[in-house]
């Protein structure tokens, strides 16, 4: 039987406690889902304690979740002497999030639940990864969908061969490449199954190459087990986040974003008895358990059994290598960039450290 684990939040603002409150419909998204109420429903933890530079922040994390003041930061390093975490949860701008996560894995934490991007540049995020290496800490990024039901059991599916030998995974999502564009690369790459040798891009434009910030783009990617795989971030149309699986026996399709997923198999028969594409019933989960339950599950489990958690600091950092390799390519008149990449010096600034010196949730409030 499990221990019971300490957890706590770092960066208290939506999703490290208040993004639950806006979803009244599933899809992508099952509730609960953001930090701190999955900490606070999950068995064997208590959640107890948050950190946040923000006074009303740490008012509303406190009153919402039950933490008396004398458990609410200002400065995250009081947190992680005093309270001493099992689990913790870096839900700030991405702006100081590669500095966090390093100094709570010094501190003993045992697992790291962190917002995406993983960072901002490709040397802070070979950082993170090799001090939670170096101290045996399991760091998992918030890259959702790996562990949203229809995703997981496709994967099952890929790796019992119903699906075949998988050709080509296309990914639609209009976004910026480093903030939603890790989702959208992660999910890809998840549903690959394998590690990306080499990629060409195109981005928005050639202005928005030229510059740091973050920014639409399309991109093929070849992956070294022989899947090839388009992302597309420019507009989607009526496609816009969906996730499209060819194999030699079937295929899988997410549609609008979760709410639906399509399969389709090789049936016996048609013109010279070369199979017949037959849409099936997607086997649908008995269960919708909330998906940060999930992740907190599996946060528990690679503590006590020393696996990586599925969404792993190594995926973080590669769907970002991906994104800035996707802008290199352009950069270089649409050339062949091969992964890992030379310069870790490289990044992109994501979209969502934009104004991060006033929280998310007051920004979303005042537009």
């Amino acid at each position: 039987m499990s221990s019971r684990y300490r957890a706590a939040v770092i960066g208290l603002g939506r999703m490290g406690s208040t993004f639950d409150d806006e979803i009244d419909q599933g899809g992508s998204i099952f509730l609960p889902y953001c930090h701190a109420p999955s900490y606070y429903a999950a068995p064997d933890v208590d959640l107890v304690a948050g950190a946040d530079p923000h006074d009303e922040q740490r008012s509303i994390f406190g009153v919402r979740w039950g933490i008396e003041d004398g458990h609410l930061y200002t400065d995250y390093r009081d947190l992680l002497e005093k309270e001493k975490p099992d689990l913790l949860s870096v839900c700030t701008t991405a702006r100081i999030r590669s500095q966090i996560v390093e100094d709570a894995a010094r501190a003993g934490v045992k697992a790291i639940w962190a917002e995406k991007p993983i960072a901002l540049t490709l040397a802070e995020a070979d950082a993170m990864v090799k001090t939670c290496d170096d101290h045996g800490v399991a760091l998992a990024l918030n890259c959702a969908r790996r562990w949203h039901p229809f995703f997981s059991q496709a994967r099952t599916m890929i790796e019992e061969d119903e699906l075949g030998d998988i050709v080509q995974v296309t990914g639609y999502g209009q976004c910026g490449l480093s903030h939603n564009g890790s989702h959208l690369i992660d999910i890809v790459r998840y549903m690959a199954g394998g590690r990306v040798e080499w990629v060409y891009g195109e981005m928005e434009s050639d202005e928005a190459a030229e510059g740091e910030k973050d920014l639409m783009g399309n991109g093929y990617l070849a992956f070294e087990n022989g899947v090839r795989a388009y992302v597309r971030g420019m507009p989607c149309g009526i496609a816009n986040w969906e996730i499209d699986v060819l194999g030699t026996k079937g295929r899988f399709r997410s549609i609008a974003n979760g709410q639906d997923a399509e399969l389709i198999k090789l049936h016996p028969g048609g013109p010279r008895g070369r199979g017949v594409p037959a849409r099936m019933p997607f086997p649908w989960p008995a269960h919708y358990p909330g998906m940060g339950l999930t992740i907190v599950a599996d946060l528990v489990s690679a503590i006590e059994n020393g696996h990586q958690p599925k969404c792993s600091g190594v995926d973080g950092r590669e769907a970002l290598e991906v994104a800035v390799a996707l802008r290199e390519s352009h950069r270089g008149g649409g050339r062949k960039i091969h992964l890992p990449l030379e310069d870790r010096g490289l990044g992109i600034l994501s979209s969502e450290i934009h104004g991060d010196d006033i929280p998310a949730r007051v920004r979303r409030l005042q537009s």
